[in-house]
């Protein structure tokens, strides 16, 4: 049976793991808020550009561009964001299930894949898939260079005609409690559509737009161009898809962190009930302790008469 010295050390181990996981909240907590901050600072962006995209494709009557070349697909890159560290709940096992789920549905196809996030990249390294990059260290703290690099990589492999299509896969912020696992279509780039109470590009806004009474279509706006819309097209469309990966993982980061505090929260509070619960049942044992010695001093004491 425990002593109450063995019943003092584990409640001294619980509430060092317990100050842990507090201070680890409250880490994850600062950094969810910029995190969020920038995830949301970067949807109107992301909406804008797709408006002036469908503006300029509005004006050109047969669109071609290598980016958009339809091809069937036998050769899939999938680029999976996944975290860098665990202590985040189920974020890294539902973002690899779901990447495995992807890859199911796809296994009549050639699979290359681009891991952001130590765990994504440890776990397809031990399934045996193929990489045509990986990032480590990259969600962090998100830079543009990071996104420009892998949306890069991505459109000249699909230039070069080794690849068919580009998918990426990621957790998209909603809210502290809530995450929505999205998989989102990056290449070939179809023809932007904006339908009226629907979301807006796949991901590509972050959020629902729907338009308003007497507001007009973005297509219809009379932007003035000063080159020819084919130019432009030509420029933004690989600013598009930098754009598409720079959201992903905005989005990522606030969800792990999102989900980092929650975990935290819940393990600070689980511990507290395990400290309660070992003092009270402390407690019982010296309880015992004490009405032992006292019964047996008693008798000690009748015995003597």
């Amino acid at each position: 049976m425990p002593t109450l010295l063995d019943f003092r050390r584990r409640i001294r181990s619980v509430k060092s793991s317990q100050q842990i996981t507090r201070a680890m909240k409250f880490v994850a907590a600062a950094r969810l808020r910029r995190a969020q901050e920038a995830a949301v600072a970067a949807r109107p962006y992301a909406k804008e550009l797709a408006r002036l995209l469908r503006s300029i494709m509005s004006r050109i009557q047969d669109v071609h561009h290598p980016l958009m070349a339809q091809r069937e697909e036998k050769n899939v890159l999938a680029i999976v964001l996944s975290g860098e560290r665990g202590l985040a709940g189920a974020f890294n096992a539902n973002i690899l299930r779901k990447a495995n789920d992807f890859f199911r549905a796809n296994s009549a196809k050639k699979i290359v894949t681009i891991p952001v996030g130590k765990k994504g990249r440890d776990s397809f390294k031990k399934a045996g898939f193929t990489f045509a990059g990986e990032y480590i260290n990259a969600l962090a703290r998100v830079e543009f260079k990071t996104a420009k690099e892998i949306a890069t990589l991505a459109t000249e492999l699909y230039a070069k005609g080794e690849i068919d299509a580009v998918y990426i896969i990621f957790s998209e912020f909603k809210s502290v409690m809530t995450a929505i696992l999205a998989v989102d279509k990056l290449l070939p780039i179809e023809k932007l559509e904006e339908v009226p109470g629907a979301k807006t590009d796949s991901h590509s806004a972050g959020e629902h737009s729907e338009k308003k009474q007497g507001e007009p279509d973005s297509a219809q706006i009379d932007y003035i161009y000063e080159q020819p819309p084919e130019h432009l097209l030509g420029k933004l469309l690989p600013k598009y898809i930098e754009t598409q990966v720079l959201h992903a993982m905005l989005e990522s980061s606030a969800a792990e962190y999102a989900a980092r505090m929650t975990a935290m929260e819940a393990a600070t509070k689980n511990a507290g009930e395990v400290i309660d619960a070992l003092t009270m049942h402390m407690n019982k044992v010296r309880q015992a302790a004490i009405t032992t010695e006292i019964i047996e001093i008693v008798s000690g004491a009748n015995y003597g008469k």
